[in-house]
């Protein structure tokens, strides 16, 4: 504790630290103080200010220093001069969403049940009223900041903790205190790297989604730009706008595989989220939002678009998001004369910032396709990463690869590989990785992307597909090659120049 006294730049982290420091009475108790978790509900990379084992049970502490008030049902801190600032949660929340993310890096790790409980420390103040959304017991005040009082109720919450099933496995608290050391002192370089990635990634977004709200008086919208620069989050925001307004909203999109992807972002919205080969022939909507409009972009689907919008294209509210570049050729019909006869009827917007790759992805696909993806928002991310590998272990050498970044600190399951020659359907590899086809990634992105089995002709279809596989990646960027796939994009190169 006395690094924790030294470190903390909080004078309530630095009293409970003290305090902490003098309890006994558990032989494995142990202490983490700002610790960082690599996954959590609403940050990518989020920090819970202590992290206690005691008696078995993992604690996620979240201290807050001067005041707390709840004012008209948001919550504020309240600093010594008296000046009030608006907390994103309550500090229960807060300490709930870390506790809940750290249950789930451990599980991934295949540690056993664990109880696991979220407090609060409000060390200069009385304890709030009682309220339903904790108990009493999980909310330490002025009262509880003394030796006796810190362990008194330390024991309380243990006490109150959830009990395992008897056919549910429990983790032995030796091996959580050896998962928990672990996990706390060590933070995987790629899993450090992600984090700041993604916070760069949600700030540039959030501009996108500025540029939206200046139109939203505006009937129709013709949103375009390309792969990584926010259109599927800026299609969800507008959405949820639409559906704020009481409108009837539709958001639709050829590829079935977007579905799991809006249905997570709008699910606390009355928005519908059907695939455009599902839309009723009986139903209509006073809004339609459609992304990957490309894929749509021709007469027959846009005669279709017209049945289920009130009003017609013509005269109806819309907001169609789409790619101009190579998208166009995986999936659907894209047709020059629709497209511009549609653009003409609608308001257009430009997305001119890449919010999802890393400035050297930008420049691969800049480099080897001649595509305007956009500016790069994000500096932080590793370099593209090219593997020479002969002909016949293309697809073993890419599932290898993969396994040396989850080896490295990535997780497995932001780990995806695209076979870009490949029609397949989702599916998992032997080494559990999964695996797709640039048919069924489109919209859609991860964190690693290991890109194999490249084309054996650029054609527009090879092309698109390449397109499509190396604007996945948010993080990092891996493409597994043969000396004959090094070749062939020699001259593709050759062919921009």
């Amino acid at each position: 504790m006395v690094t924790i006294e030294k470190t903390a730049t909080s004078e309530a982290e630095r009293r409970l630290a003290r305090l902490l420091r003098d309890v006994t009475g558990d032989k494995d108790a142990v202490a983490f103080y700002s610790v960082k978790l690599r996954s959590h509900e609403y940050k990518q990379q989020a920090e819970a200010d202590f992290v206690l084992l005691w008696r078995g049970v993992v604690i996620v502490v979240e201290v807050k220093g001067g005041g707390v008030r709840k004012h008209e049902g948001v919550w504020y801190s309240v600093d010594r001069r008296g000046d009030w600032h608006r907390l994103r949660s309550s500090p229960m929340d807060q300490a709930r969403t870390a506790a809940f993310a750290l249950r789930d890096i451990l599980k991934e790790e295949g540690v056993g049940w664990f109880p696991h409980e979220a407090v609060v420390v409000t060390p200069d103040i009385e304890r709030p009223q009682n309220s339903v959304e904790w108990s009493s017991t999980h909310w330490w005040a002025k009262d509880e900041m003394t030796v006796a009082g810190v362990r008194a109720s330390l024991d309380a919450v243990a006490e109150r903790s959830r009990k395992p099933s008897h056919s549910t496995r429990a983790a032995r608290t030796s091996d959580l205190r050896v998962r928990l050391f672990g996990e706390f002192t060590r933070l995987p370089v790629l899993d450090a790297q992600r984090g700041a990635v993604l916070e760069e990634q949600s700030r540039a977004t959030e501009g996108q989604c500025k540029v939206l709200a200046a139109l939203a008086r505006s009937p129709r919208l013709l949103v375009q730009g390309g792969a990584g620069t926010g259109k599927s989050l800026v299609l969800a925001e507008a959405a949820k706008q639409e559906a704020d307004q009481g409108r009837r909203v539709l958001v639709t999109f050829r590829s079935p595989h977007l579905s799991q992807f809006f249905e997570a972002h709008l699910s606390d919205r009355r928005v519908d989220v059907v695939p455009f080969e599902a839309l009723p022939s009986d139903r209509q909507w006073d809004v339609v939002l459609v992304d990957e409009a490309q894929d749509l972009m021709n007469a027959s689907d846009m005669d279709r678009l017209d049945t289920v919008l009130e009003g017609g294209r013509a005269a109806g509210r819309w907001r169609m998001f789409l790619d101009h570049n190579n998208q166009a050729h995986v999936d659907g019909t894209f047709d020059g004369d629709v497209h511009a006869l549609v653009g003409a009827e609608a308001v257009p917007v430009d997305l001119d910032t890449n919010v999802r790759n890393t400035r050297a992805i930008v420049h691969v696909v800049q480099t080897y396709l001649g595509a305007d993806v956009g500016d790069p928002g994000i500096v932080h991310g590793e370099r593209v990463v090219w593997h020479e590998v002969p002909d016949d272990t293309n697809f073993t050498d890419a599932e290898a690869l993969a396994e040396k970044l989850v080896s490295g600190g990535a997780r497995r399951g932001n780990v995806l590989i695209i076979r870009v020659a490949s029609d397949e359907l989702p599916t998992r590899s032997p080494r559990g990785f999964v695996t797709t086809s640039p048919r069924s990634v489109k919209g859609l992105e991860a964190d690693h992307v290991v890109v194999c089995d490249l084309p054996h002709e650029f054609d527009d279809m090879g092309t698109a597909g390449f397109y499509v596989a190396v604007t996945r990646a948010r993080v990092s960027l891996h493409l597994v090659c043969s000396p004959a796939d090094r070749e062939r994009l020699k001259r593709l190169l050759k062919g921009l120049k």
